[in-house]
């Protein structure tokens, strides 16, 4: 008997019980949905994260002081920044790369001085897509790249100090030397990010005046910010440039930037994939259960199947078949229920605000998205899939084989 006619006997075999059959696939329909969703949502969420935090802090991947990341101090920057830019820029794996002074500051006002972080940018070489800050103005508006005198300043921060849109700001920090330099501006714009560590102490300020108030050399700061459209692709990233830039500076991928969100992050992925592991030993354990009790039903024509000259092999792939043909069908429909509702929530998500509140979850300094949206990376789907046929075939391995070690004439006889 030829290969072929095994797959049609399988295939009608499907038919006998048809609402079996279709409880059969409609549960390996549903896994695969809830599995699809479940690894989209956790893409796309953490996708954003990821590059919202990029776009609050050193990007992607940040080159800086070998020693930044351990002791971040004003006194340890790099040189060259203009050279380092053109050099990453002139590669095709990354998109922006721009110049930034970071540290620690202390802000005052007449009444009131408290401590804060500050970025220092050029407003000309920036926009929303390196500095998420920018889309953050809720008052007043971001001072301009000419403006030695423009400071913004965190929502709640601004209101401890009692400060204004206009009022005159003090701010001063501790040059490379150890001694207290000091800079005057005047509040332009407030920030409010819905992150209530930064709204409470993060204070823009115009990378030039920086420089002139700790005496930076035009080319000097203390990193060079990189963007790249794959943040999965960060550490190849860092390591190519690592070898490039040698002991002078290091170039330090997302991860080891933010370690609290890389391990917030990590840990949520590890419990998305032990879910989609249950969900797919559940759809494995309903195909055993209907393949197994299948088999069972059926052992007195297979005890006639063997008698007419069946052998236990074709007996064992014919019951294989019926698993592969259950898992293709229901892989088929779990395509046709999964894509309509996955463009959907691609394109327009879920509104979590309501839940949210006006206290989202915030990691690491990164505001969790108040608009849940989808998308799944192409290799997890494929994944997913896989797993979910692997899991359908191996279910029906030991009813096979059960089938296969059908003894003819005691089957017929209890049949």
């Amino acid at each position: 008997m030829k290969k072929t006619s095994l797959w049609m006997m399988a295939w009608r075999n499907l038919g006998r019980n048809r609402r079996r059959t279709l409880l059969t696939l409609a549960s390996i329909a549903f896994g695969v949905f809830l599995a699809i969703f479940s690894m989209a949502a956790q893409d796309r969420n953490w996708q954003d994260m990821i590059d919202l935090g990029a776009r609050m802090g050193g990007g992607h991947v940040t080159v800086q002081h070998p020693e930044y990341l351990d002791t971040p101090s004003l006194s340890r920057t790099v040189t060259g920044t203009d050279a380092l830019i053109a050099a990453a820029a002139g590669g095709d794996e990354v998109d922006r790369a721009v110049e930034r002074i970071s540290g620690q500051l202390m802000v005052s006002t007449a009444r009131e001085s408290y401590g804060a972080s500050f970025i220092a940018f050029d407003p000309d070489a920036e926009d929303s897509t390196t500095l998420s800050y920018l889309e953050a103005v809720s008052e007043g508006e971001m001072f301009a790249a000419d403006d030695a005198t423009g400071v913004v300043l965190g929502a709640q921060l601004a209101r401890n100090l009692g400060a204004e849109l206009g009022d005159r700001v003090v701010y001063t920090a501790t040059d490379r030397n150890g001694d207290i330099v000091a800079g005057l501006g005047r509040v332009r714009g407030i920030l409010r990010t819905g992150a209530p560590s930064i709204d409470v102490g993060m204070v823009l300020l115009p990378i030039e005046a920086v420089r002139d108030v700790l005496g930076f050399a035009p080319d000097e700061a203390t990193q060079v910010a990189l963007f790249i459209t794959d943040h999965r692709r960060s550490e190849a990233l860092a390591a190519r440039l690592q070898g490039q830039l040698g002991d002078e500076a290091a170039a330090v991928p997302w991860f080891e930037g933010r370690p609290d969100l890389y391990a917030f992050i990590a840990m949520k992925v590890g419990g998305g994939v032990i879910m989609i592991g249950v969900i797919a030993l559940m759809v494995a354990a309903g195909i055993f259960n209907t393949v197994f009790v299948s088999v069972m039903e059926r052992l007195r024509e297979f005890g006639i199947m063997m008698a007419v000259g069946f052998s236990p092999a074709k007996l064992f792939r014919l019951v294989v078949y019926e698993s592969v043909w259950l898992g293709v069908i229901g892989l088929v429909l779990a395509g046709m229920l999964t894509i309509g509702p996955y463009l959907y929530l691609n394109q327009v998500g879920i509104d979590m605000g309501t839940m949210l509140g006006d206290n989202p979850t915030e990691i690491s300094g990164v505001a969790m998205a108040t608009q849940l949206r989808f998308g799944i990376y192409p290799e997890n789907a494929v994944r997913i899939v896989g797993l979910a046929f692997v899991a359908v075939v191996l279910a029906g391995i030991y009813p096979a084989w059960r089938a296969g070690r059908v003894e003819p004439v005691e089957s017929i006889r209890l049949g």
